[in-house]
């Protein structure tokens, strides 16, 4: 409290807008949300937390597939690329989309054909928020996450550090894990990220 604010209204206004922020937040995802926030979160960042909701909701939706044309990029099928024009393509698509932060992580367990061919028919597919990128806004595709047999099987091969392999092991004894294995290519750590 201040001394030019002896009632600290801006306080009382700050949490005001508070409400206001997630009563238009909830309004927005149809009166389903639910969110928990820490009685110790200062105002400022509860404040800030509920403007970034907001804006998030009210963004338009569409795919990275078309946002990537729009931004002058061609996709063309992944039998219509000759294999000495997939890593030209691949690094097209990764840098187009760090330009809107978008980053891509867990990628060294597909051939350049198969990710291209992934891409094409799947990830770049899936709807998304699509937030300018001044807005912070950051997305990653994981793909070994999908929470499927053959991703789950992928992440614990090529990816999953020993003491994680363990606990997933004592987690789920009728899961078999296979050995582990590096991954057979390498191109993660020079993406965009």
């Amino acid at each position: 409290m201040h001394r030019d604010d002896p009632l600290d209204l801006d306080r009382v206004d700050q949490d005001i807008r508070i409400n206001e922020l997630k009563e238009e937040a909830r309004e927005l995802a149809g009166g389903d949300m639910h969110a928990w926030e820490s009685p110790d979160c200062p105002p400022g960042i509860a404040e800030q937390f509920w403007n970034n909701v907001v804006a998030y909701e009210k963004a338009p939706r569409s795919c990275d597939f078309l946002r990537l044309e729009e931004m002058g990029v061609a996709l063309p099928p992944p039998d219509e690329i000759a294999d000495a024009d997939l890593p030209g393509k691949l690094r097209e698509v990764f840098e187009a989309l760090a330009k809107v932060n978008t980053s891509f992580i867990n990628t060294d367990h597909y051939s350049d054909r198969e990710l291209y061919t992934h891409l094409w028919e799947d990830t770049l597919r899936e709807e998304t928020v699509l937030m300018p990128p001044e807005a912070g806004y950051n997305c990653t595709y994981d793909l070994v996450s999908s929470g499927s047999e053959a991703d789950i099987h992928a992440w614990l091969k090529y990816y999953a550090d020993e003491d994680t392999r363990q606990r997933w092991a004592n987690d789920f004894p009728n899961d078999v894990i296979p050995p582990h294995e590096d991954p057979p290519y390498d191109r993660d750590r020079h993406l965009p990220g």
